[in-house]
C-alpha cells in the first residue's frame, strides 16, 4: 500500500484498514508457524503496511 493512497482516506477507513491487516498478519503468522506459508516476505510488508496506517491514524488525530 502506497501512502498516498492511505492519506486519501478517512479515519474510519483507516481503522477498518488497520483490522484487516492485523487480521491477514494474524493468519500470516499461524501459517507460518505451521509451515505452509512460502513467501515470507509478505510479512514484512504487512508489518509496514500496518506501521504506515497507524502513522497516518496518529497525524489525523492530532491534527
Amino acid at each position: 500500500m502506497k501512502a498516498s493512497e492511505l492519506r486519501a482516506m478517512s479515519g474510519d477507513d483507516l481503522g477498518k484498514t488497520l483490522l484487516t491487516l492485523r487480521e491477514a498478519q494474524f493468519k500470516m503468522r499461524m501459517q507460518k508457524a505451521t509451515g505452509e506459508l512460502g513467501q515470507t516476505h509478505f510479512l514484512q510488508q504487512n508489518q509496514r503496511d500496518i506501521a504506515r496506517v497507524k502513522t497516518l491514524l496518529t497525524e489525523k488525530a492530532g491534527g
